[in-house]
């Protein structure tokens, strides 16, 4: 049992999981672990709303599977198979929450990127299997001096991540990644944090690459569209579920989840819970009760709202108050990926940009034209190496008009829509700082009087919202948009590392 002091839930939990665990050769009691056995499989998921713990829980497990000698496998680099190795991949939905445990020291990847396995260049490879701790240190390596050899080694002992330390070496992905393939072989051991967003065919799919699973999901989100209000880990028998209903210590006396949970109490209608956040607000400034929209926030942390009206009006008025002509973007302006648009011949580089982070619901700042006709170039949120210039089909929508203006486009590629609003579904599995919540709209669907798996349709759809808050809860009550006070660009971005000169081999 680790250090750490676990709620009651929590232990108990621990205690089943290990035992499963161990059931599949993996002994967390004693630090060891043995091949796995060809034929057996569990799943198991640990549900639990905000605050109960299920992420210490994930972080602490992945520190005891370490212990044990099993091997985590990022998407990044898998290093040579070994008959007796034991491997584990935590997995998020999208970029944004796999970057949001990477934060919290779990290296986690997403489930898309799981599926593809990346192709080294062969002069990088025993570069790769140094930092992963399975080969020695490299004599020497084609453009590399010692010290950038040292700077990869400690941002690699930070945070455990191939490209990013090959980054902070003068190095990009476009140097030591050939390429990716579809993977072929199943793997070990899987964790999927934010559980609640799988649909039935990803469910399928990672069934069939882990043979043991574990979801953590919180049973209050929204269900993904089309499943009912059911989400996955609802299918499981009750002896796969644990519950946790504790909320931690570490998550008492925030006022943003003391809202969330106060959603579940049946007597709190839309004007109740108004006044409950009236009255955090004026305790703590963790919770604001915004009178308008901040615009300037927008533009990398978007406007959470319910009905796609709002979203569009939201995003034109804030193109209008910075200045965005229609035909044309600006640097700066946040995007929503809305998918790939490549016939099969082009399976290559959409495996490329997908395994690159442009996926489906990705967050995206547009940082100018590509230097060919309908090229983009991208900064992709969350994404360990997030530059990119891709083919792009930008649409932004306008209201009362059924098709899109396209500011931009090449015949096929990469999708997007305006990011400085999204629907709340959408944001579900991303985390921002501050989050603002739309209030009219929370306000029109109580009206609605909709229902969804026993609840209210507005309080699911404010718990998700409320709960994409990290530090800080703005609710706004007007249908207002403040003035921006900084102009749109793209200085607050990360600077990509200076490229490296590789020098010719003699």
């Amino acid at each position: 049992m680790p250090a750490i002091t676990f709620s009651e839930d929590q232990a108990e939990a621990w205690d089943r999981l290990a035992d499963q665990l161990s059931g599949m050769g993996v002994d967390l009691a004693n630090a060891a672990h043995s091949p796995a056995v060809e034929g057996k499989s569990t799943v198991l998921a640990v549900i639990g709303k905000a605050g109960s713990g299920k992420t210490l829980l994930l972080a602490e497990l992945t520190r005891a599977m370490r212990e044990a000698g099993v091997d985590i496998v990022s998407g990044d680099w898998e290093g040579k198979k070994r008959k007796e190795r034991r491997t584990l991949a935590i997995l998020a939905p999208t970029n944004k929450a796999a970057s949001v445990l990477r934060m919290r020291g779990v290296p986690a990847t997403t489930i898309h990127r799981i599926l593809y396995t990346p192709l080294y260049d062969p002069h990088y490879e025993a570069l790769a299997e140094w930092l992963a701790g399975t080969g020695k240190r490299p004599v020497d390596v084609e453009g590399m001096t010692e010290a950038a050899l040292d700077r990869a080694k400690a941002f690699y002992d930070t945070v455990p991540s191939i490209p990013g330390a090959l980054a902070a070496a003068g190095l990009r992905g476009s140097d030591f990644i050939r390429g990716w393939k579809r993977r072929e072989e199943p793997l070990d051991v899987g964790f999927v944090d934010e559980s609640s967003m799988l649909d039935e065919r990803q469910f399928d799919d990672l069934r069939e690459i882990f043979p043991t699973l574990v979801l953590f999901g919180d049973p209050a989100q929204l269900a993904p569209v089309g499943q009912s209000g059911q989400m996955v880990f609802e299918r499981l028998g009750d002896t796969r579920k644990l519950v946790l209903n504790r909320i931690h210590r570490q998550a008492e006396d925030n006022p943003i989840l003391d809202l969330a949970h106060a959603l579940a109490d049946p007597e709190v209608d839309f004007h109740r819970f108004e006044r409950l956040v009236e009255e955090a607000a004026a305790r703590d400034d963790r919770v604001v009760m915004a009178q308008r929209v901040d615009s300037d926030l927008m533009a990398r942390s978007p406007v959470l709202v319910w009905r796609n009206a709002t979203r569009i009006r939201l995003i034109q008025a804030f193109r209008s108050a910075n200045g965005a002509p229609e035909d044309a973007l600006l640097p700066g302006e946040p995007l929503i990926c809305d998918g790939i648009e490549l016939p099969l011949k082009h399976r290559k580089k959409r495996i490329d940009l997908e395994a690159r982070g442009l996926i489906k619901g990705a967050q995206v700042i547009y940082l100018g034209p590509g230097t060919r006709d309908g090229f983009a170039r991208l900064h992709v949120v969350g994404a360990e190496d997030p530059l990119l210039s891709a083919a792009s089909i930008i649409k932004i929508e306008k209201p009362g008009e059924e098709e899109p203006f396209i500011p931009a486009a090449a015949r096929m590629g990469a999708a997007f829509l305006h990011g400085a609003a999204v629907t709340i579904h959408k944001a579900q599995g991303s985390q921002w700082e501050r989050v603002q919540v739309f209030a009219p709209d929370m306000y029109a669907a109580a009206q609605a009087g909709r229902v969804e798996a026993g609840m209210p349709l507005w309080k699911r759809l404010a718990y998700v919202a409320i709960t994409r808050a990290e530090r800080q809860l703005l609710w706004v009550v007007r249908n207002r948009l403040g003035r921006p006070q900084q102009v749109l660009g793209i200085e607050d971005l990360p600077k990509p590392a200076p490229k490296l000169k590789l020098q010719p081999q003699e």
